[in-house]
């Protein structure tokens, strides 16, 4: 017996975890599933998927685990549709930058012996400067090297949260325990609010007085304060998660403005001293967070390398689980 993993929404999350997850057909059959087939059958073509299923609520009525890799603002309605062909146990999950209000939705929509886990990737940190982004950015290792936050709300099902744990193992990335609260102050911080400031960076001068000219000499510090705008959630995601997380965004928006308040004042008074004390300490930070990025290993374990004993444990947890209600 195999487990039925769907994953919904084949961009580069969807389609590195079927590629991370090709070898495992003792384990696992991956069925697939986007909006637009012709991505699904670009997935699976690069052997992320053993099948593709073009009606969504069909990919789901076998499926023992389900992932969304979805831009936010499409979990909700996602949700509905799949949730009345939803199988009894099944443990559902997703990749979004927001936790505390998926959770909410789960526990809303959800029937009555289904579970959810919320998954939040932290990648390979050899793609962090990749430009590209969708299906032709996948990768089998997208996740080897990194963590995997495991967000488990209040009264979540212990053995769905070790299913999710011994899942992220043969993604090969390290399970990190978290809760939405904690999740979403970090995301606020570390994910939305790069995206708010390359936005912001661009209404500032794009268009502006001085424009013309401008735009003929920006590179590569400009080039990079905007990538984020581009290369991570479109708006309508974006728009969705900043208000959903609007607590968390507005903290780390008022951090943001007191510093770049603090260094005006600097510059206004002509404080040398105080500025350069500024620079060099965001120099030094980021110097520092990076190469803690490159080096950390959060796992010594290849999933080409991983014992067979930790494979059946999957395959057991599941059968284990598969008898038992949910709460």
């Amino acid at each position: 017996m195999t487990v039925q993993l769907t994953i919904i929404g084949m961009g580069q999350i969807g389609t590195s975890i079927g590629l991370a997850l090709s070898g495992k057909a003792e384990l696992l059959t991956r069925v697939g599933h986007d909006r637009d087939i012709r991505i699904a059958r670009q997935a699976q073509k690069l052997g992320a998927l053993d099948k593709v299923e073009i009606n969504l609520p069909n990919s789901v009525r076998k499926a023992d685990i389900i992932v969304l890799a979805l831009p936010f603002d499409q979990l909700r309605d996602t949700l509905t549709i799949i949730a009345q062909d939803l199988k009894e146990n099944a443990v559902v999950m997703d990749t979004g930058p927001v936790k505390e209000a998926v959770a909410e939705w789960a526990r809303e929509i959800l029937p009555p012996g289904c579970s959810y886990i919320g998954l939040t990737p932290v990648i390979n940190p050899a793609y962090l400067l990749a430009p590209d982004s969708g299906v032709e950015a996948a990768q089998a290792d997208l996740f080897h090297g990194g963590l995997m936050a495991i967000v488990s709300p209040p009264r979540s099902n212990s053995d769905a949260i070790k299913l999710a744990a011994d899942l992220t193992r043969l993604l090969g990335a390290e399970p990190l325990f978290t809760d939405p609260l904690e999740i979403d102050g970090l995301m606020a911080a570390t994910h939305i609010l790069p995206q708010l400031l390359g936005a912001a960076l661009l209404n500032a001068t794009v268009d502006q007085p001085g424009w013309r000219e401008g735009r003929k000499i920006a590179g590569r510090a400009y080039a990079e304060g905007t990538a984020a705008v581009s290369q991570m959630d479109d708006e309508q995601a974006l728009k969705a998660a900043v208000l959903f997380n609007h607590r968390n965004v507005l903290r780390v928006l008022d951090s943001t403005i007191a510093a770049l308040q603090a260094m005006r004042c600097d510059i206004e008074s002509q404080d040398e001293k105080s500025l350069l004390e500024r620079l060099s300490r965001a120099r030094r930070g980021r110097e520092k967070w990076w190469q803690e990025r490159l080096d950390h290993r959060w796992s010594e374990a290849s999933v080409d390398g991983m014992e067979a004993t930790e494979k059946q444990r999957f395959l057991d947890r599941w059968l284990s689980f598969g008898r038992k209600t949910s709460i």
